[in-house]
C-alpha cells in the first residue's frame, strides 16, 4: 500500500513530473510512482467508475487490489498506528495510547474544531462577522495550548501523541501562510515562546525536518486560493528558522 498526497492546481490534485519538466511557478513536484497517474481524479476512477464527488487527499492506495481502500486522514493515522507492525521497524512506537485514550480523544477534537479547521474558517470566511469570530476562536485556543504547553513539554507531558502531530501540521504553516493569507494576524506562532519552542522541537525530531518545504506550502496556498489571492503572487517571506536551541528537553 502507498500514501498518495499530491499538490493542487486549477484542474484538481495533481502529480508533477520532478524531473526538472516542472514550469517556472509550478507549485512543486510530486510524480505517482505507483500506477503514473497524472492526477488523483484517476485513481477515484480507477476505484469507481461512476465517481462524481469531490476528489480529497490524502489517499490510502491498494496496490494489490488496485483501488483506494481510505481517503479519511483519521482513519489512516489509526491505521499506520499500528496495523502494519508486522512489517513496520518501529513497532515500539504509539501515537494513541490506551492510558489516556478519553484525554486524548477530546483534546484531538479541540485542536481540529478550534485550530487546524479554525483557520480555514477565518482564511474563507466572506464577511467580517464571521471572520472575526473564526480568527478570535483561533487565538482564544492558541492562548490556552501556550499555556498547556508551559508545564509540559508536549500535549501530554514527556511523549509525543497523535494530537502533537495534529497540531504541528497548523503550527508550521502558521507563521508561513494563515497568518498573511488567511488573515489569523492577531499574533505570530513566534510571539508565544512556549508554542514556538514547541513547534521548533516537533521540527527537530528525526525525519520530520525532511517532509517540511516552506516553498512548496507557500506556492499551494497562495497559488490555489485564487478566490483569496486572485495574483496569485507568492511571497517572499517570511524567513523562518527552527533548528535553533529550543530549551524544551527542561519539561516534562
Amino acid at each position: 500500500m502507498t500514501i498518495v498526497d499530491p499538490i493542487r492546481d486549477e484542474k484538481g490534485w495533481v502529480f508533477r513530473d520532478p524531473s526538472g519538466k516542472i514550469p517556472p511557478g509550478a507549485p512543486f513536484a510530486s510524480t505517482d510512482l505507483v500506477n503514473g497517474f497524472q492526477f488523483l481524479s484517476e485513481a477515484y476512477q480507477a476505484t469507481d467508475p461512476h465517481f462524481d464527488q469531490r476528489v480529497t487527499v490524502p489517499v490510502l492506495w491498494d496496490k494489490q487490489t488496485k483501488r483506494i481502500i481510505n481517503n479519511c486522514e483519521d482513519d489512516i493515522c489509526c491505521m499506520l498506528n499500528d496495523v502494519f507492525n508486522d512489517f513496520a521497524k518501529n513497532q515500539d512506537l504509539d501515537f494513541f495510547p490506551k492510558d489516556i485514550e478519553p484525554e486524548h480523544a477530546k483534546l484531538s477534537a479541540f485542536l481540529h474544531d478550534n485550530v487546524n479547521n479554525g483557520v480555514y474558517r477565518a482564511g474563507f470566511a466572506t464577511r467580517q462577522r464571521p471572520y472575526e469570530i473564526a480568527c478570535r476562536r483561533v487565538f482564544e485556543a492558541l492562548e490556552e495550548l501556550e499555556k498547556r504547553l508551559s508545564k509540559s513539554r508536549y500535549l501530554f507531558r514527556g511523549r509525543i501523541v497523535e494530537a502533537d502531530w495534529r497540531f504541528f501540521c497548523t503550527l508550521v504553516r502558521f507563521d508561513a501562510v494563515y497568518h498573511g493569507h488567511f488573515k489569523c494576524n492577531l499574533r505570530r506562532i513566534l510571539d508565544y515562546p512556549n508554542l514556538q519552542g514547541y513547534l521548533m522541537d516537533l521540527y527537530q525530531q528525526p525525519g520530520i525536518a525532511d517532509t517540511v518545504n516552506f516553498d512548496h506550502i507557500k506556492r499551494h496556498y497562495y497559488m490555489t486560493h485564487t478566490e483569496i489571492n486572485p495574483t496569485r503572487i507568492v511571497p517572499l517571506g517570511p524567513l523562518l528558522d527552527l533548528t535553533k536551541p529550543h530549551g524544551r528537553e527542561k519539561l516534562e
